[in-house]
């Protein structure tokens, strides 16, 4: 059983020369390897990286850094490139100086302070960069560009999901016990459960294949060949030719490519070695299918990019667990072996064909659960004094109104950015009476907000409301980071360890809302850095509670100073105005007081509409995007963004890109 599995791969190495230049002090030095031992460390250490990477709030700045594991040519490269944030006429005017120590307004606020020594670091660098000469800047911006041009190659490996491995044995073998729900469950990964580094197999979990390719294959022969998995009628319990047919049948199908010879003798090879031994041509097939079920070959998805003879297949591979979230069928495998998955125009015809599929709605419903965590919404709980009427059935209807309209909007090809803006939901009879609407003529049905509803899109579900919130109360902290990671693509780091994170407590004497409360948070040094970013948009969301319903006033529940006869502080309920006025900090004039009206700021700001194509792209990939995928990504987004955001153009756009295809 294979345990664990690797990605390699080669980086280019190249040399970058430049003069030093010495200033501040006479024996003081400022050359490649200052940027890289001495400013870039402290700039770490700093945590500037939290914001300034293509997923921080940072984002649509000029500054992005490497990742952690970056080797030193990277490091180099990326100094380089902030001559770009350099006055080389007047270095102190510079906005590599003057935004992070907040001479002029910078988000992060101010992260290097006057006369620190990680000024002194930063503005030597400054000097350096502007006392370069003009060929030094341009030998530098060529090696910059060539760099990035540069791409790292390697060979592809991913594990079958437990959806995937659900929706694959149902096709190899009818089986619909969804095996997989009873492995160890799988991590969540920026945001998806399919990302490569958490993709590993445990014992535990090498052991749940195990079991489960016992009890398949036992099913799938239990009262003889009723799949029909046997080609033809075998001569006897051990006929060596019906034997090997089947192995390259079902290999076929279990391997998802034409297994070789070497594999043909193999499993072959057991097959008559069980059949001989129980005079049973059945007990070798089930040997068969037990053993090829727990092979890498079916549990991981080897590819070896273009150029190879399985190449086609891989495609198949590739176009089925993204749009089906399953194997590819039989056509598909057909198609792969006749050549016809080499074009462009070939593998557009056969993704239109497969998101006319019902399959189709099933993997990007899957898509959608992990985006919008499902999860969490099914097995939350609440404060049965305050949230009586929540219950497994109303969390299964919040989820469905997700559904519903995440479907209408993908497959009527509608703009997709009305997933933040639709005037309309679709609602069961329970959710209607938590949002006080009208009882729809049937359930689900496609109902109109109130034209002063606050509400609009994903926004105003109680999907959303309720996972961003606390067991008893909201939580504008959790529905900002939400917002920030979700919507706008944006990683917002933890708290720093040791930092006090308790809220003040609410008394009768001194009951406080939560932007009060959050105050202490805006007003610390060292948590308003991240608090800032998140606590104003969650305000704006304040009149709706832990379950989603609208609440005009804020109201709490609280211990009096009043004692019942067993000597318990006897609770009272107090309303307060609540403060809904919100912003996102880093996008200009969006400020906003309801849901609906940031619903009208995301739709028409191009960050968002970016991570949309960045999720499904981090889904269909099952990794992180990198700086050398951005001119796809952008490539995508304008054919998203030209297709009037219909979301199965963004997928057809993604499959026949480069990228997807391994080409280029």
């Amino acid at each position: 059983m294979v345990r664990n599995w690797l990605r390699w791969g080669m980086l280019p190495t190249f040399l970058i020369v430049v003069a030093p230049v010495a200033f501040l002090q006479a024996d003081a030095v400022v050359d490649e390897s200052f940027f890289n031992e001495e400013l870039y460390p402290a700039m770490r250490r700093l945590e500037c990286n939290l914001c300034h990477n293509d997923n921080g709030v940072a984002s649509a700045t000029q500054v992005e850094f490497p990742p952690l594991d970056a080797h030193g040519e990277q490091v180099t490269i990326f100094g380089l490139k902030l001559i770009d944030l350099v006055d080389r006429r007047h270095p102190e005017q510079s906005l590599l100086f003057l935004k992070p120590t907040n001479r002029e307004e910078h988000t992060g606020g101010q992260r290097i302070k006057p006369d620190s020594n990680e000024e002194k670091l930063l503005l030597a660098w400054v000097n350096y960069l502007a006392g370069l000469s003009e060929e030094q800047v341009r030998q530098a911006r060529a090696k910059i560009a060539r760099a990035e041009a540069l791409g790292l190659q390697a060979l592809t490996v991913r594990r079958l999901t437990h959806s995937q491995y659900n929706r694959t044995v149902r096709g190899l073998l009818g089986d619909q016990s969804q095996p997989a729900n009873k492995f160890p469950k799988e991590d969540f990964v920026r945001g998806f459960k399919n990302q490569l580094e958490a993709q590993g197999i445990s014992p535990l979990q090498a052991e749940a294949y195990g079991k489960a390719a016992e009890r398949l294959a036992v099913g799938a022969f239990r009262g003889g060949d009723r799949l029909g998995l046997i080609p033809g009628e075998p001569a006897s319990a051990t006929d060596a030719v019906c034997a090997a047919k089947f192995v390259r049948q079902f290999g076929l199908r279990a391997f998802r490519r034409p297994i070789t010879d070497r594999e043909t003798t193999l499993y072959t090879d057991l097959f008559q070695q069980e059949s001989s031994r129980t005079s049973d041509f059945l007990a070798g097939a089930r040997i068969v299918v037990e053993a090829m079920l727990q092979s890498p070959h079916f549990l991981f998805r080897v590819e070896q990019g273009a150029g190879t003879p399985v190449e086609q297949y891989e495609i198949a591979n590739r176009l089925a667990y993204f749009i089906w979230d399953t194997t590819p069928d039989d056509d598909m495998l057909q198609a792969a072996k006749r050549g016809e998955l080499s074009t462009v125009d070939q593998i557009e015809a056969a993704a239109r064909r497969m998101l006319a599929d019902p399959r189709a709605r099933t993997s990007m419903e899957e898509f959608l659960a992990q985006w919008m965590r499902f999860d969490r919404v099914l097995t939350a709980t609440r404060d049965r004094r305050r949230y009586g009427q929540f219950n497994s059935e109303l969390a299964a209807a919040m989820v469905e109104e997700t559904r519903q309209l995440f479907n209408h909007l993908v497959w009527e090809d509608k703009n997709f950015m009305e997933f933040f803006t639709a005037d309309y939901t679709f609602v069961s009879t329970d959710l209607a009476r938590l949002y006080d609407l009208p009882a729809p003529a049937e359930e689900y049905a496609k109902v109109d907000y109130p034209a002063d509803s606050g509400r609009s899109g994903v926004l105003g579900h109680a999907t959303l409301l309720l996972l961003t919130s606390k067991p008893s109360e909201t939580s504008p902290t959790e529905r900002g980071l939400f917002i920030r990671n979700h919507f706008l693509g944006q990683e917002v780091p933890p708290p720093p360890a040791g930092v006090n994170t308790v809220l003040p407590s609410i008394t009768q004497e001194k009951p406080l809302t939560n932007r009060q409360r959050l105050d202490v948070h805006l007003n610390s040094a060292a948590c308003s850095g991240c608090h800032r970013l998140i606590d104003p948009i969650g305000f704006g969301f304040e009149q709706y509670d832990a379950i989603g319903g609208f609440q005009e006033k804020m109201s709490l529940r609280i211990a009096s100073n009043r004692y019942d006869d067993g000597g318990q502080r006897k609770p009272i309920t107090i309303e307060l105005d609540v403060d809904t006025s919100a912003y996102i900090q880093g996008i200009d004039d969006s400020a906003f007081a309801t849901p609906k009206e940031l619903g009208q700021i995301l739709a028409q700001n191009e960050t968002c509409q970016k991570c949309i194509v960045k999720q499904l792209f981090r889904y269909a990939f099952g990794r992180e995007e990198t700086a050398n995928d951005q001119p796809v990504i952008d490539a995508i987004l304008e054919d998203f963004r030209e297709s009037g955001f219909r979301f199965r153009e963004l997928i057809v756009s993604l499959v026949t890109s480069d990228l997807f295809l391994q080409r280029g």
